[in-house]
């Protein structure tokens, strides 16, 4: 799965154990509602974070997780995750637009018809 936006936050990273690290990263969807979405990047995928900053435009490809436990009252409760495991910079709709276009031809560099007859018929429905 993917999930494209704005990133709004990139954490610091967080030794949990000695053995396990993460990074946290929050996204702002561009939708008619944004979201803001967390998203964990663990271990050495925590690494990819290290060059992206806040207000780039990103897509992270993501897997979702699920986990229950047991707590000591005997209740069960169900926890999600998303992980992140890729993420690339884009650009905005607004900055592909911003580029350049080539010129369009102006009308006069084509030379009108002179063979056109109004009476001919054609097979277009138009």
């Amino acid at each position: 799965m993917e999930v494209s936006g704005k990133v709004k936050v990139v954490g610091a990273e967080q030794q949990v154990s000695p053995t396990f690290k993460k990074r946290e990263l929050v996204i702002t969807t561009d939708e008619q509602y944004p979201q803001s979405i967390m998203i964990e990047f663990v271990q050495d995928k925590s690494d990819l974070l290290n060059n992206v900053t806040v207000g780039e435009n990103v897509k992270v490809s993501i897997n979702l997780g699920g986990r229950e436990w047991v707590n000591p009252q005997g209740e069960t409760k169900y926890f999600n995750s998303i992980k992140g495991w890729r993420i690339e910079k884009t650009q905005t709709e607004n900055a592909a637009a911003a580029q350049p276009m080539a010129p369009m031809p102006a009308a006069e560099a084509f030379a009108p018809a002179t063979d056109f007859k109004e009476e001919e018929h054609d097979d277009l429905p138009f």
